[in-house]
Order: C-alpha cells, then sequence, then structure tokens
C-alpha cells in the first residue's frame, strides 16, 4: 500500500512562516466545498459543514484506502475562504453579516463519481443536514501571499495588516477573497495555540 502525505507533498501551501509573509504559487486543487453566513462562533450551519466536510473526506479516504488504488493519505485541513456583501463588517466584528465557503482539498484521483458514492454512504451512516449542499468543485487561487498566524481568531487583526502592508510594499495589490487554513484541531487545541495560515490571492501592479 503506497502512503502520501500531503502536507508534506504541498508543504509550500500547508505551511508558512509566522515571522515574514511569503509569496506562493496555488495551483488548481480540488475541493468539497460548501456554502453558508453566520457568526462561525455561534452558528449552528457552520457546525454542521464542519461535521459534514470532515465526514465525507474520511469516507473518501478509506474508500480509496480499501479499493483499487490503496493509497493511504491524510484527510487534509479544514480551509475557509471568507467575505462580506459590507467589508466594514469585519472591521466592525459583525459576525452576524460574514459569509463563507468550507473546504476540504482532495487528492487528484478523487472523482465526481467517487465523491457521490462516499455522500451516500456517509448519509446512510449519519444524520447530517449540510451533507446534501456539499459540492465537488476545482479552485485556482494562483499567486498570492500567506502567512501564519498562533492563537486566537479574534487576534488576527494585526496579523492581516501585516500581510496586507507585505502585499502593498512588494508591488501587489489584493484580489478576490481572504482564506484561511486551520492547522489545528478546533475542537481540542487551546485558542492561544491555534495555528491558522491566512492567505490573500495578489497580483501586480
Amino acid at each position: 500500500m503506497q502512503k502520501i502525505d500531503y502536507k508534506k507533498r504541498l508543504k509550500q501551501l500547508y505551511s508558512a512562516p509566522a515571522k515574514a509573509p511569503v509569496i506562493v504559487e496555488v495551483p488548481l486543487l480540488n475541493f468539497i466545498m460548501v456554502d453558508g453566513a453566520g457568526d462561525p462562533n455561534t452558528s449552528e450551519q457552520f457546525q454542521q459543514a464542519v461535521e459534514a466536510l470532515f465526514s465525507a473526506s474520511y469516507t473518501l479516504k478509506f474508500m480509496i484506502k480499501k479499493g483499487p488504488l490503496a493509497v493511504d493519505y491524510g484527510v487534509l485541513p479544514l480551509e475557509g475562504v471568507w467575505w462580506a456583501e459590507d467589508m466594514t463588517a469585519f472591521a466592525t466584528a459583525d459576525k452576524a453579516s460574514w459569509k463563507w465557503t468550507l473546504m476540504i482539498m482532495q487528492p487528484e484521483y478523487v472523482t465526481p463519481e467517487l465523491v457521490r458514492q462516499a455522500l451516500e454512504q456517509t448519509a446512510k451512516k449519519k444524520d447530517l443536514p449540510a451533507l446534501a449542499h456539499l459540492r465537488f468543485e476545482t479552485f485556482h487561487e494562483g499567486l498570492s501571499a500567506q502567512v501564519l498566524h498562533i492563537g486566537p481568531f479574534s487576534a488576527e487583526g494585526p496579523t492581516i495588516e501585516r500581510l496586507h502592508r507585505f502585499i502593498r510594499d512588494n508591488g501587489y495589490r489584493r484580489r478576490g477573497k481572504h482564506r484561511e487554513i486551520y492547522l489545528s484541531d478546533l475542537r481540542r487545541a487551546e485558542p492561544e495555540k491555534l495555528k491558522t495560515i491566512i492567505r490573500q490571492p495578489v497580483e501586480s501592479i
């Protein structure tokens, strides 16, 4: 059986320095994803989305491990793309108006048909309301700047400002949506120890 550590294979995407932001090129990748809105701290929809994504991802992992491919790999971290109709909602912490797409990257041999089968299998085992809203899509961020934030989500402001300053100072401008990659287990890690990659797609000025 072949074993693959995608966090090592894609190290430039799933690790980042905390001291200084860096520029990375993010290739076309496959994800299962789901959309939602509301405060992630209190939204039942958010919690349901996380549970559905991980349940489906682990089902896919074991299907591939036990199937003809016989590949064993670790499920990738949860990622979130965040925005609001009025972006001042982030400055004012108006979390109720936040919109998000949560997603988990899938290896290249995961196909739409495998995802369909995995969702059917997962639905037979668990009653997960968000499962019916999951979709399988490719996503291409391209050129991006990223940095590691260590600590609670509520303290991300200065890290994001530092990332934006780095983008401006190096001849880029922001494009697209703010992304976060959650390297820590959100259910178990202490807030001050949470590790989150903050990524912003960019383009040259």
